[in-house]
């Protein structure tokens, strides 16, 4: 079936316009006014909690990275809210009957911002560096055979088993295309010693201006963007505040138009003095999720029970309801409910109960010492206040079981060396997108491999139960829906059971913004697009 761009495209309502022959969505935080009265210039200035490692989400997918990079660098394809693909560096594609052949037809005039052409040879290289080293892409795409490029606007990518979600991983934030020229002097082994990762070359709307460590990322609007009537604003910045108060002081000063980063607990105030609009929505593509992570290289949390007990001295609704003001939902499986087709609710039930959770570490022997003390554990976690929150939460909670919890903090590179590669933590409180499907998002917080080939936000846990892989290799190529349900269905009943990591909330994406921001959002993931049709009142 072959999908190509209308040519024009009409305004549905004041809240989703659908632009003119690219295929891309607004979603604006506020009614839109008639396109008459859009502004140009200006700039746009965005406070985010963490600053990245890289702002290329080929090495590192943390949102930190994604919400900048797609700004910068552009995928194949975009997604309306119901996830049907939408043209944005491919303007046909068609997919071969045995699901083994998709054949790209690639956008033309479009240039890089060193003025280079965009083609084919950069989808070939991009999607085998994905495939190579993407904390994902190793999973998502491993039946990859080969990419061919017939000539420079084609590409045809050849499976050597079915990728059934093939066609929704193609989002600039999860599969960047990035330009072979400005990685020649690395190879796939050392992909990360491109000054591109740090500098990005891209086609998006917005050109990479200059990363200042500790304080900001500035981009420019790229004057040759194949949107010729966009992007409407001159500039981005992308200020680096960690301090919540800290950033609802610049927006109320208006040094900030945007944050998704101010305090839980400043939103009801902020928003009550009209000078800004606040929204919590989930984000159907990345499906972000609180997760507790066990590892299980650890004498005491290598026993199911204690695993077990833990799971109910914590109080999930508390959570949600105190530590989220309510700005995020329940979750009982780590596959997303916006999967109902895959997603077991009746899986991971484990109510609060500290009867119980007692009863279960007694019976395990583990018997309260000196000062009520069973054991002890380092519990680490993601940077962000609301991770931080949670820790402290849990060390309490647990507390109230016999379990001593020290809690380390760190900024985002050294969690991830703690975690991954140093393994030097107990208990792990992290962020991470489920995703559109169970085999991008899911897979990893499970899969094997990661003990032997460790990724960031690859199995923190060292869970390792060859059932559960072989259910996921073949989901991972599974056509058939029903067979496919039933085998994630499965694979949530054993790890429900085994419970290698406990699912705390899902996670709404926050944004407070002041009411000159418009149409901010053009994306199903929300942060993570463009703001190619983002305007400001002045």
């Amino acid at each position: 079936m072959v999908k190509k761009p209308d040519r024009i495209r009409s305004l549905l309502n004041r809240r989703q316009v659908l632009t003119a022959g690219a295929g891309l969505m607004a979603l604006p935080l506020a009614g839109s006014p008639a396109l008459a009265q859009i502004r140009r210039g200006g700039t746009l200035t965005v406070i985010t909690q963490g600053e990245p490692r890289t702002l290329v989400p080929l090495l590192d997918t943390n949102t930190f990275t994604r919400n900048i990079s797609t700004k910068v660098v552009e995928g194949l394809l975009t997604y309306d809210a119901q996830f049907t693909p939408r043209p944005l560096l491919a303007i046909a594609w068609n997919v071969s009957a045995d699901g083994l052949e998709y054949a790209f037809t690639l956008r033309p005039g479009v240039k890089w911002h060193d003025d280079a052409d965009f083609t084919s040879t950069d989808v070939q290289f991009s999607l085998r560096a994905l495939q190579k080293v993407g904390p994902r892409g190793r999973i998502s795409f491993a039946n990859i055979e080969r990419v061919e490029t017939p000539d420079k606007l084609t590409a045809v990518v050849k499976l050597s088993k079915p990728i059934p979600y093939f066609l929704k991983a193609l989002s600039s934030a999860e599969s960047p295309i990035i330009p072979h020229h400005a990685y020649q002097s690395a190879n796939l082994e050392n992909l990360d010693a491109s000054p591109n990762n740090n500098a990005p070359i891209g086609t998006g709307p917005f050109i990479f201006e200059d990363w200042k460590r500790g304080s900001h990322v500035s981009l420019r609007r790229n004057p040759q963007y194949w949107r010729p009537d966009r992007p409407y604003l001159d500039r981005v910045v992308v200020k680096f505040i960690a301090d919540p108060a800290a950033a609802s002081a610049a927006l109320e000063t208006r040094e900030a138009d945007v944050s998704d980063s101010v305090s839980l607990s400043d939103l009801q105030r902020l928003e009550q003095g009209g000078k800004f609009l606040i929204s919590s929505q989930r984000d159907a593509y990345l499906n972000n999720a609180e997760v507790l992570e066990f590892n299980l290289d650890n004498q005491y949390l290598a026993q199911r029970a204690v695993r077990h007990a833990i799971a109910h001295a914590i109080d999930r609704d508390f959570i949600r309801q105190w530590i989220y003001y309510g700005y995020a939902s329940p979750i009982r499986t780590p596959i997303p409910d916006v999967l109902p087709a895959y997603s077991d609710p009746t899986t991971f039930d484990y109510p609060f109960n500290l009867d119980e959770a007692n009863r279960l570490l007694d019976e395990a022997g583990l018997k309260r010492g000196s000062g009520g003390v069973r054991f002890g554990l380092k519990l680490t976690f993601i940077p962000g206040a609301a991770f931080k929150s949670t820790a402290s939460y849990l060390r309490s909670a647990l507390g109230s079981a016999g379990i001593r919890v020290d809690v380390v903090e760190g900024d985002l590179g050294t969690f991830i060396k703690r975690v991954y590669y140093d393994r030097d933590f107990d208990l792990n409180v992290n962020g991470l997108g489920l995703l559109f499907d169970p085999t991008v998002g899911v897979q990893r917080i499970y899969w094997s491999d990661g003990i032997k080939h460790p990724l960031p936000y690859v199995n923190a846990a060292h869970y390792n139960n060859p059932e559960v892989d072989q259910l996921f290799r073949l989901a991972g190529t599974e056509r058939d829906e029903s067979r496919r349900a039933e085998q994630f269905r499965a694979i949530q009943r054993i790890v429900s059971d085994e419970l290698p990591a406990l699912p705390l909330v899902a996670l709404n994406t926050r944004t407070v913004s002041n009411r000159r921001v418009h149409d901010l959002y053009n994306s199903v993931d929300l942060t993570a697009g463009d703001f190619s049709d983002a305007w400001l009142d002045r």
